[in-house]
């Protein structure tokens, strides 16, 4: 009798447990699902991320004279240039990296935007458009830095193996880790942080903003529907990543040579982001800023819209409703 009185848990408690364990299950769809969207849409436009990184990086004096040379060439005559200098799977170097960072960066920032914005329509429900908008901002943002910093050394080293051209340094994952701490010390890992954050902050606000806003206006337009299509979802993801790209891709830029400027135990390692800004200007003037932004809007546009539109996917998949639905 006893041990029956001891073994059953009081009610309180089981309601609790009851309570906890749909959020829990919730959490864990979310960021399955945003894990999985992010390894997608880095996947499938993996050779065109490295050449917009071989493009920001060819104005450092560290790096090879085969990034230099692509600079030069057109979109399709850099590809073919990788591949005859470095075979075909070279077009995917640093992907690995890439969807190891990907996965947790993806998963903790669909969770934390749509988490944020939870907690933000419980607070201060949304009465007007221009409400709604500020949300999106702040939520996109904070998300964004929040994934950034847990992911950022796996972000780094991603930079570092897919600049690589000619020479191989770096020869994986855990040599690049073990490689920079010792040449540079722990806080090597996380060289450019400032930078990446100063970039992914207002990238992500305006990247969340948009597509959120489009998919809102483009639901009020077909009533019928209650969750977007894969059309929508492709559309509005291609003009939020093409906009917010365009805003922010100078950041983007600066932050990249940040990255590299200590390799390899360089002399540039001391380099901080005025000292790349004034060496973008003496050397390339205002357009120094926008170099890659060509492979950049093809890389961003099926990205940002496969990462959305198989978020959706996923999230209906997995019966998941988006806290924004709403609010439109």
């Amino acid at each position: 009798m006893d041990s029956a009185e001891t073994a059953t848990p009081p009610p309180d408690t089981t309601k609790r447990r009851q309570q906890q364990s749909p959020d829990m299950m919730y959490t864990l769809k979310l960021l399955m699902a945003g894990g999985l969207a992010g390894a997608i849409s880095k996947t499938a436009t993996a050779p065109l991320a490295r050449l917009t990184i071989l493009y920001q990086v060819s104005g450092l004096h560290l790096a090879s004279a085969g990034a230099g040379h692509i600079q030069r060439l057109s979109l399709g005559a850099a590809l073919q240039h990788i591949v005859a200098q470095e075979g075909f799977r070279a077009l995917w170097k640093g992907n690995g990296v890439t969807i190891i960072h990907r996965m947790p960066y993806s998963a903790a920032n669909f969770w934390a935007y749509e988490s944020i914005t939870r907690a933000w329509n419980h607070k201060w429900p949304a009465s007007r458009p221009h409400e709604d908008i500020l949300r999106r901002l702040c939520a996109g943002g904070i998300a964004g830095m929040t994934a950034c910093l847990l992911a950022y050394p796996l972000d780094l080293v991603r930079t570092r193996l897919s600049a690589q051209t000619t020479s191989n340094y770096y020869t994986g994952i855990s040599h690049a880790l073990r490689a920079i701490v010792h040449d540079e010390g722990f806080l090597g890992l996380y060289r450019g942080l400032g930078a990446t954050l100063l970039q992914i902050g207002p990238s992500l606000a305006l990247n969340y903003c948009a597509y959120e806003t489009l998919r809102s206006h483009a639901l009020q337009l077909y009533p019928d529907y209650s969750s977007p299509t894969v059309a929508m979802s492709l559309a509005c993801g291609s003009m939020a990543g093409v906009f917010s790209s365009t805003c922010t891709f100078p950041l983007d830029l600066v932050r990249r040579r940040i990255q590299l400027s200590g390799q390899h135990g360089g002399q540039q390692q001391r380099m901080r982001y005025m000292d790349v800004v004034r060496g973008i200007i003496a050397r390339d003037g205002a357009r120094g800023f926008y170099a890659g932004l060509l492979p950049e809007y093809y890389k961003v546009v099926p990205s940002v819209a496969l990462a959305f539109c198989s978020y959706e996917s996923l999230k209906k998949f997995l019966n998941v409703a988006s806290v924004d639905n709403r609010h439109r």
